[in-house]
């Protein structure tokens, strides 16, 4: 057994769509947008005899307090293999060591169980002190017809959505790289309502500019009155189009255009034959405080399942790893996460 680097965008893609737990964390994709942003990427392969039984799309992070690396949503492995894990687990160590990271961060794409969570304390890792992207996640099969897609969600949700369409709300799907300010401007009135870290309007505009080439994203955005009021980037990979990125504006809280256009997303959805609408992060049950804990009703209400992946999982790999645990976990307080 052997693990390379794989140069090939063909090769990549392939097997990654080609696995169950296939993400647009782990795609080809998500390493070039990393790049643009200046980060080091890392595109392992395990092969046995020469054949690819498993990737890892891992990312070197430089913060303020250290480097460290990363592997979301991943590595695509079979997990019934441990010593796949554990041959992965020394290669990384590896690169570790060469490019001076304080610890490695794996948030793989497995469901949050005792055994999984056995599995990698066995190895030597903690439980992060922050998550790495979302790990509780509301997933909805979109296979049905449309009325019947309609009739499973909140009744309220289903008002919402028709009221949407009375109020004159529009929905506009677009490409272009200049209406990502749209989304941009909307997160910041969101922070100031909020008090949360904004990403930059560079970061939303790399991001799309990756993925809508290949046409894996589309940016949906809500005019009521001659204005942008609501905007949302989905992604769209494999089988899933995922609610990623949104933001709505304060000034009209009576116009529910935020849920005409999450309905318009799912319709586009289907448009491509995929099978599931992810809404991306909740909150955890009865955790009113918890920052998205509003969003969370929200995204409930068209219906659908929880799916919780295993915790972030930390490799340390120096003494000044608990200081940044520490630092994150009262980051994660603060925040209400």
């Amino acid at each position: 057994m052997k693990i390379k680097e794989i140069i090939d965008k063909k090769i990549w893609e392939q097997f990654v769509l080609s696995d169950k737990n296939g993400s647009f964390l782990q795609s080809w994709n998500w390493g070039e947008f990393q790049r643009a942003m200046g980060e080091k990427v890392f595109r392992l392969g395990i092969f046995d005899q020469g054949k690819l039984r498993g990737t890892c799309l891992v990312i070197k992070i430089k913060a303020k307090r250290g480097i460290y690396l990363i592997c979301p949503a991943g590595p695509l492995l079979n997990w019934k293999k441990k010593d796949d894990l554990r041959v992965l687990i020394k290669y990384l160590k590896e690169i570790a060591k060469r490019e001076k990271a304080l610890f490695i961060r794996i948030r793989p794409a497995i469901e949050d169980s005792p055994k999984n969570r056995s599995l990698f304390k066995s190895l030597g890792f903690w439980s992060a002190g922050m998550h790495l992207h979302a790990e509780r996640t509301w997933l909805l099969d979109i296979s049905p017809e449309e009325e019947n897609l309609l009739a499973q969600m909140r009744k309220t949700t289903r008002y919402l959505i028709r009221k949407a369409i009375r109020d004159g709300v529009e929905i506009f799907q677009t490409n272009k790289i200049d209406d990502i300010n749209y989304l941009y401007q909307l997160q910041k009135e969101a922070v100031a309502r909020h008090h949360f870290i904004p990403f930059s309007e560079n970061y939303f505009k790399k991001m799309f500019r990756v993925f809508s080439k290949d046409n894996q994203a589309a940016l949906f955005l809500a005019k009521y009155k001659k204005e942008i009021i609501s905007a949302a980037l989905i992604m769209f990979y494999g089988q899933e189009a995922v609610y990623h990125y949104a933001a709505t504006s304060s000034k009209y809280p009576k116009i529910p255009s935020s849920y005409l256009l999450v309905w318009e997303a799912i319709l586009a959805a289907k448009r491509r034959n995929l099978s599931t609408f992810n809404f991306w992060g909740i909150a955890p049950p009865n955790r009113q405080e918890h920052r998205f804990a509003g969003l969370t009703l929200f995204k409930k209400g068209f219906g659908g399942q929880e799916k919780v992946f295993l915790h972030a999982q930390d490799l340390p790999l120096s003494g000044w790893y608990l200081v940044n645990w520490l630092i994150e976990a009262i980051r994660k307080k603060i925040r209400r996460l």
